[in-house]
């Protein structure tokens, strides 16, 4: 959703639901992502290593889950929108090769606050889950 046709923070509504965002999952975006946040361990850029460590290949980062997770709702909510708190468990981990799909619900708002209930699943089942709490810029979302 751009600002152009972004509505007001008055029009959110307890239980409206985001639009979805289904994120490709490639190798490119998981190394990369890792290296960007100075997360060097091997599972996330290493395949042998990351098969030797018992997994079935390199792994996204939960510095990199709670990013898209911000995006997400910040997507959402407009620009000039701010995160307030972001609090997810990881589950199932993106490989490279899936698609992981983020849905979100309104829980609450008050205050020029809203808690969203997010959900990021991919072909294994739930690989986060939690709520973000996001500040609406004046006006907009």
């Amino acid at each position: 959703m751009t600002a152009a046709t972004a509505t007001a923070y008055d029009a959110v509504q307890v239980g409206d639901v985001l639009p979805e965002l289904a994120i490709p999952l490639t190798r490119t975006l998981i190394v990369a992502t890792a290296l960007a946040t100075r997360d060097f361990q091997d599972v996330h850029h290493d395949p042998e290593l990351a098969r030797e460590r018992g997994s079935k290949d390199v792994f996204m980062n939960i510095l990199t889950s709670n990013g898209l997770v911000g995006r997400f709702v910040t997507d959402w909510a407009g620009a000039g929108s701010s995160l307030r708190r972001i609090a997810i468990r990881l589950g199932a981990p993106n490989y490279p090769g899936d698609t992981m799909t983020l849905s979100g619900e309104v829980l609450s708002k008050a205050d020029g606050l809203v808690e969203v209930k997010i959900a990021g699943v991919n072909g294994l089942g739930t690989h986060a889950s939690g709520t973000v709490t996001v500040a609406f810029a004046q006006g907009t979302r």
